[in-house]
């Protein structure tokens, strides 16, 4: 089995002293690993493989993963969405690659653990805020799309407000900011500092190095990176990416399978405090090898 890296957000830290203190048990409270955006087959997979030893090692009370790109690269279909939340996963956020595929429409109605931007249009299928309980503790999830090149009806910054509107009675919140600009992700931590839980940033795939708990208890990242294959271009297979950009001229994409990493982060959230959190830790891991029987 391949280690987790866990990496704290304090500096100068060694990898193994900064595995001992993610993996150490904290007193009360709850933690929340949020998975960054899955890609395609390899992504998903990756997830379940090292979905066990993160348990082991971490400990965490919820699971929450952005399922966005998880059915080949674009999209996610009920088939993979069941398949994430029958291993565990507690909540499914989603972003601009939502409504891809047309199967999934009925499934964002009719199941409660999955959540859309909340900030698309009011007659557009799904929610945008869900509540999952475990342990005894009730967690909001809001999803929210980026308004800076990507297409959302309505401006996350307004639309914030009746989402966490609509969540009664929870100890923590957490915020997927799925978001092109880091000048949009950034404000939103900021606006949302000592409201909610969490801030995290997805869609641009590649981790940021900014986690850090904001002055009024939110920890924050700008970009959790993704789930999928390190050994392409944010997803796809590396020489169609490069011919896109050589030729100007369209080629079509297919996922890379290559060097396949789990990202997140781990949040652990105050044992006193309703709406804070302790700290913020980046989780990287690399797929597990496979065994092979002698």
């Amino acid at each position: 089995m391949a280690e987790c890296e866990a990496t704290s957000t304090g500096a100068g830290e060694s990898e193994a002293s900064s595995e001992r203190e993610a993996s150490a048990p904290r007193d009360g409270g709850s933690s929340i690993l949020f998975v960054g955006d899955l890609v395609g087959g390899i992504g998903r997979r990756t997830l379940l493989e090292c979905l066990p030893a993160l348990r082991e090692r971490l400990g965490p009370t919820f699971v929450v993963v952005n399922g966005e790109n998880v059915a080949g690269g674009l999209g996610i279909t009920p088939k993979a969405a069941d398949q994430l939340l029958a291993a565990g996963v507690d909540a499914i956020t989603l972003g601009n690659h939502t409504y891809h595929r047309r199967e999934i429409y009925p499934y964002l109605e009719s199941e409660p653990r999955i959540v859309r931007p909340a900030n698309f249009l009011s007659i557009q299928p799904g929610r945008g805020a869900c509540v999952v309980e475990r342990d005894g503790v009730r967690l909001g999830v809001v999803n929210l799309s980026g308004n800076l090149y990507l297409r959302a009806g309505r401006s996350a910054f307004i639309e914030i407000e009746n989402a966490l509107g609509e969540l009664e009675d929870v100890d923590q919140i957490l915020v997927d900011m799925h978001a092109e600009a880091t000048s949009e992700k950034v404000a939103m931590g900021w606006h949302l500092d000592g409201r909610v839980t969490a801030v995290v940033g997805t869609h641009t795939h590649v981790p940021t190095a900014d986690a850090r708990v904001l002055p009024g208890g939110t920890a924050y990242i700008t970009d959790v990176g993704m789930t999928g294959p390190r050994g392409g271009v944010i997803g796809v297979k590396r020489e169609q990416a490069i011919e896109s950009l050589l030729t100007q001229m369209p080629v079509r994409f297919e996922t890379s399978e290559e060097d396949p990493w789990l990202m997140g982060v781990l949040i652990r959230c105050s044992a006193t405090e309703p709406l804070r959190a302790d700290s913020i830790e980046q989780v990287l891991m690399p797929r597990p090898a496979p065994t092979h029987a002698a």
